[in-house]
């Protein structure tokens, strides 16, 4: 089995968390996104997973060197392929086409999930998607009465599923998508300026191919801060249900009450500070005199005098706040 990541984007609604560092090696609950993202693909695969391949912008040699490293974490071979213009997410499969024979899931890394399926080998091919409210926002998948995947529709206006697709794919024959999404390549089938994969999709069904979904339980969506604060909260309790050590061992905690689920990542110093539920402080991060939860705190980074919630905070950052003094007397207000 082998995994195409996709992930060339720029993350721009994700700024300024990702001016320095693409949006997959963000983290949630202490980890890089892609890296959960990978595990838990591999905790829904039948088959170990012989090699991952990114396929990445510009990103540098730093990032490429720890992208190896996630994969080689999997006991699996790690491998870095360049989509230098967006042309779109077929274009984006299509770049590391050399890796599209035999079973293969694609996974576009801005998104992490939890499911209890596991993949049957034997099937064609497996889409991941959830059932939402409002399906007008997203692709969804029509399926028929044996619930096997007939149609792909992006963005519908008028109701025909609810079952969004969420970017992550399984196809048993990979090198039939290959000659699908050079057909669009080569005949120039675009939509909005961009090859989809969808499309590649509709023409797999069309020639009898059986996909099937796969329902997950939960979807958590990574491109915006918002969402990304969210989807640490829910990884911290993810992780929490399953039993992780949460705080590293030479973290240096004094003084300080941590409300859990909490990540309090290697090196890192709290002190004097009331930090949770549902906040991640990673390596060699300082929190003094302050109140924090729901955040998301990256390396390397002082924070004093604070009161945040629902906040990120980056890489090498000093925040700090003012120390006030009070005195209120009987039914006063103060609001910030």
């Amino acid at each position: 089995m082998k995994i195409i990541v996709p992930m060339a984007g720029r993350g721009s609604r994700l700024r300024p968390h990702t001016l320095t560092v693409p949006k997959p090696l963000v983290p949630v609950g202490g980890k890089p996104i892609v890296h959960r993202l990978v595990e838990d693909i591999a905790a829904v695969c039948s088959e170990a997973i012989e090699e991952i391949a990114f396929v990445i912008g510009d990103f540098g040699s730093e990032v490429e060197e720890e992208l190896i490293k996630v994969a080689e974490s999997l006991g699996a071979k790690g491998s870095i392929f360049h989509q230098t213009e967006p042309l779109g997410t077929a274009h984006a499969v299509l770049c590391a086409k050399e890796k599209l024979e035999g079973p293969v899931v694609v996974a576009f890394a801005d998104t992490l999930f939890k499911a209890d399926f596991k993949i049957d080998p034997n099937d064609d091919g497996i889409l991941w998607v959830k059932q939402i409210e409002d399906p007008s926002a997203f692709g969804v998948v029509k399926t028929n009465e044996k619930g096997e995947i007939t149609d792909f529709v992006e963005k519908p206006k008028e109701f025909v599923s609810d079952l969004a697709m969420i970017g992550i794919y399984y196809f048993k024959e990979a090198e039939d998508l290959r000659t699908e999404l050079e057909y669009l390549i080569d005949n120039n089938i675009i939509k909005g300026g961009e090859y989809q994969l969808p499309d590649g999709l509709r023409r797999l069904t069309e020639k009898g191919k059986k996909f099937k979904p796969g329902k997950v339980i939960e979807w958590l969506d990574c491109g915006n801060k918002k969402v990304t604060v969210h989807a640490n909260q829910r990884i911290l309790e993810f992780d929490r249900e399953r039993g992780v050590d949460l705080v590293h061992s030479s973290a240096k905690i004094e003084n300080s009450v941590v409300i859990e689920p909490c990540f309090i990542g290697e090196g890192a110093v709290i002190e004097n500070s009331v930090i949770g539920p549902h906040v991640s402080v990673n390596a060699n991060s300082e929190i003094r005199r302050s109140v924090i939860e729901n955040t998301i705190i990256q390396s390397n980074t002082i924070v004093e005098h604070a009161n945040l919630s629902d906040s990120m905070i980056g890489n090498n950052a000093k925040f700090k706040g003012s120390p006030e003094d009070y005195s209120m007397g009987d039914y006063g207000v103060i609001e910030k």
